[in-house]
């Protein structure tokens, strides 16, 4: 049976066939996207420790701009790589590469989500809005990453990585070196984990001339993992000793580094779904330390 993360049955297959495009195409069937690109925003949020109707506010918008957001980027993504999708298993049943969306149909509902983006961003400081606008750019060339470099995974780290220092410039309303080191540990996680997520793709993306951090680092790819993991977490401690967060913060960190190194104990790279589960398994990676940031707070 062929490998494929689209879930087209469940809620999903109850509502209208009309829909069915709009949806898989923006992943609402899978929202692991989705947390991982609201965590870093809600990490950034919670390093700032904002009055709690503040923060409470913020992490309500994060959540619906996430959602708009990832669905986005996921519209731009497909129509990109339409072409390529075609020709690598995983991806051949996406609605543009299918055939089962048009490119003009999914160019009017990327001007909707982008529309309710706008909306949300405008609920945020200046600072945060010039910082969302900026996040365009990353958006847009993504997809183009891949075409031209081994490291597209890089860039999608700066891409759903920036969630973290837009949710701490939206409660801080200033940039300083919490904030840097913050987006470098988001940086570093999603590198690790969007390199697990590339290895169900990695003989198909050798056939059609993709670079990616799989197929970059192959056999070798556990080291690079690690090195990835445990930076992110050295980087996190540096984040919470810049922000000035409790002695708590530093033990709580131990559960997101026990996950963390739990997924490269048994990451297969030549079992596909297996490497699907352990990026999925990242959710609660996020939470984690969201957790660890709130400790540091007691």
């Amino acid at each position: 049976m062929t490998h494929t993360d689209i879930v087209a049955t469940g809620w999903i297959a109850r509502l209208p066939r009309a829909w069915l495009p709009y949806l898989l195409v923006a992943r609402l069937d899978r929202p692991i996207g989705t947390w991982l690109l609201f965590l870093p925003g809600l990490w950034g949020i919670l390093l700032v420790r904002a009055p709690v109707g503040q923060t409470v506010r913020l992490i309500a918008l994060f959540g619906v701009g996430s959602l708009v957001m990832r669905a986005a980027g996921c519209v731009v993504n497909d129509l990109w790589d339409r072409d390529i999708d075609r020709k690598v298993a995983r991806t051949a049943g996406r609605p543009l590469a299918s055939g089962t969306l048009r490119p003009l149909a999914a160019l009017v509902f990327l001007g909707v989500l982008l529309g309710v983006g706008l909306v949300v961003l405008l609920q945020l400081n200046r600072l945060a809005q010039g910082l969302g606008v900026a996040s365009l750019l990353l958006v847009a060339l993504y997809p183009l990453a891949k075409r031209v470099t081994w490291w597209p995974q890089l860039v999608m780290g700066f891409t759903f990585g920036f969630g973290a220092p837009l949710g701490y410039a939206a409660a801080a309303g200033r940039l300083d070196f919490a904030w840097a080191a913050l987006y470098g540990a988001a940086i570093l996680w999603d590198l690790g984990f969007d390199t697990i997520y590339a290895h169900q793709d990695r003989e198909d993306d050798a056939l059609v001339g993709i670079g990616s951090t799989a197929r970059l680092f192959g056999e070798r790819t556990r080291p690079f993992l690690a090195a990835c993991y445990a930076g992110c977490i050295a980087v996190l401690a540096l984040a919470g000793w810049a922000a000035g967060l409790g002695g708590w913060f530093y033990p709580a960190l131990v559960l997101p580094a026990v996950l963390l190194a739990r997924q490269v104990a048994a990451l297969d790279i030549d079992d596909p779904a297996g490497c699907l589960r352990l990026f999925r398994a990242n959710r609660e990676v996020g939470l984690a330390v969201g957790l660890a940031i709130l400790a540091g707070w007691i």
